[in-house]
């Protein structure tokens, strides 16, 4: 079975002013949108300084309106220099990444499914 791996949100740095900026993603196709019956997706993120939620979306329409998505996964983290994995499993159509921050950079946000 083929796999993907695709950047769903490339990097992005908060002014350093102690705003809440929020960042959301394109969406990405999920296994749900390839048919695949596993519905295993990894995502690594990797971060510096980060203070904020890194949130993993999905929806199960075809053509999502914003009230479609829903968190499959989120992370916490309070001026953190890392990089994390997570799993993912449902047969979602698309996959998108939203960050809601107050400072620091995310450097990338990988899917792999």
């Amino acid at each position: 079975m083929a796999t993907n791996s695709e950047t769903i949100l490339t990097a992005n740095t908060h002014p350093g002013d102690s705003t809440t900026e929020t960042v959301t993603g394109d969406k990405f196709k999920g296994d749900g949108y390839y048919g695949r019956s596993d519905g295993l997706h990894t995502v690594q993120y990797t971060f510096a300084g980060l203070t904020g939620t890194i949130i993993i979306e999905g929806t199960l329409v075809v053509d999502p309106v914003e009230t479609d998505w829903f968190s499959v996964h989120s992370y916490a983290a309070v001026g953190e220099s890392v990089s994390k994995t997570a799993n993912v499993t449902g047969n979602y159509v698309w996959i998108r990444a939203k960050v809601v921050y107050t400072d620091g950079t995310i450097n990338s946000i990988v899917l792999n499914h």
